[in-house]
């Protein structure tokens, strides 16, 4: 029994520790085309100030403009992409090609629609006779 808490103590402490698995993964990612790139963008920090002056027994104030440049750095990463990802990504584009050739057909074919005119001579000769014809009507009926 001695024996195996030993070799169990043993075992643990030289198992993968979390650090190691991390280590081994980074180098892994590395070898198949990770990039990390340190990128610094510069930033200025502008900041109004007022201080009270005197001038002729009033007080006035007055606003002091500084500005202070800070720099932050940050890390961009890039992945690549796995064989899976550009194969899924070609699909899509492939079928984004040919949805945007097909509506690119069907608006051409809604651009030919013919609009008919209206003749507005019909119709303001149909309401000229209707306007006239109403007090003909009314005089037939009065002689009958």
């Amino acid at each position: 029994m001695k024996r195996l808490i030993v070799f169990l103590a043993v075992l643990t402490a030289f198992a993968c520790s979390s650090e190691r698995k991390a280590q081994y993964h980074y180098r892994k990612a590395l070898k198949n085309g990770l990039k990390v790139v340190q990128d610094s963008d510069t930033i200025r920090i502008t900041s109004v100030d007022s201080f009270p002056v005197i001038k002729n027994d009033t007080i006035v104030w007055e606003k002091f403009i500084s500005s202070k440049d800070t720099i932050i750095q940050f890390r961009n990463v890039y992945v690549p992409k796995t064989r899976w990802q550009t194969r899924i990504e070609y699909k899509e584009r492939i079928k984004t090609i040919q949805v945007e050739g097909k509506t690119k057909w069907k608006t051409a074919q809604a651009q030919r629609v013919v609009k008919y005119r209206t003749n507005w001579w019909i119709v303001l000769i149909a309401f000229l006779v209707g306007f006239f014809i109403k007090p003909l009507i009314n005089l037939f009926k009065a002689w009958k």
